[in-house]
Formats: C-alpha cells, sequence, structure tokens
C-alpha cells in the first residue's frame, strides 16, 4: 500500500511550519464535520492546542475516538489511517513526526 502525506493529501486542513532532517512539524486545523481521506504518520509525539474529539479509521476497518484537552500530549507509533473531527469545535494539533 501506498502511503499517504496528509499535508499534500489536505492543504487545507495541514501545514509544515518546520522540517529538517529530523523532524517534521505537522499543525493541524480540523473543523468539526472534516474528514480527511487515508494517510500515513510515521512515529510521532501529539500535542493538543485546543480542545477536541477525533475518530480514526484503520485500513482494517476498525476505529476509534480520541478525546484530547488543550495542552494534553500524546505518543503514536507509525500509523495508517482517516481522521474525522467529530467533536463540535475546530480542532487544533501540532504532530511532531520523527524521521528514522
Amino acid at each position: 500500500m501506498e502511503k499517504q502525506d496528509p499535508a499534500e493529501l489536505a492543504p487545507d486542513i495541514y501545514t509544515v511550519p518546520l522540517e529538517n532532517d529530523r523532524v517534521r512539524v505537522l499543525e493541524i486545523h480540523i473543523k468539526p464535520g472534516d474528514h480527511i481521506s487515508q494517510h500515513s504518520h510515521p512515529a510521532h509525539v501529539i500535542y493538543a492546542v485546543s480542545d477536541g474529539k477525533v475518530k480514526f479509521t484503520y485500513p482494517d476497518g476498525e476505529s476509534e475516538e480520541f478525546e484530547m484537552k488543550a495542552g494534553q500530549m500524546g505518543w503514536s507509533e507509525a500509523v495508517t489511517h482517516t481522521a474525522e473531527n467529530v467533536g463540535t469545535a475546530e480542532m487544533h494539533v501540532l504532530n511532531i513526526e520523527l524521521k528514522e
């Protein structure tokens, strides 16, 4: 399966404010109801700038919802998924992707 870059798939949602040979930072602004088609991330740190609720659906059809509060951080191994803002407010998140 070809890995899809979210910044190329959804430039209205993802911007890349910083990239170098070690990391790439994705700044994400996703409005309620917005859906991002299947894309991939390498291992990354997640930082919620604002509160929000997101639903991820994986290639095998399984899905899960996450609610994040502003200031909360998390870790994700490499992943391929779709994403949908299932909350009532725009989510603002930073993904700090690690480069191998």
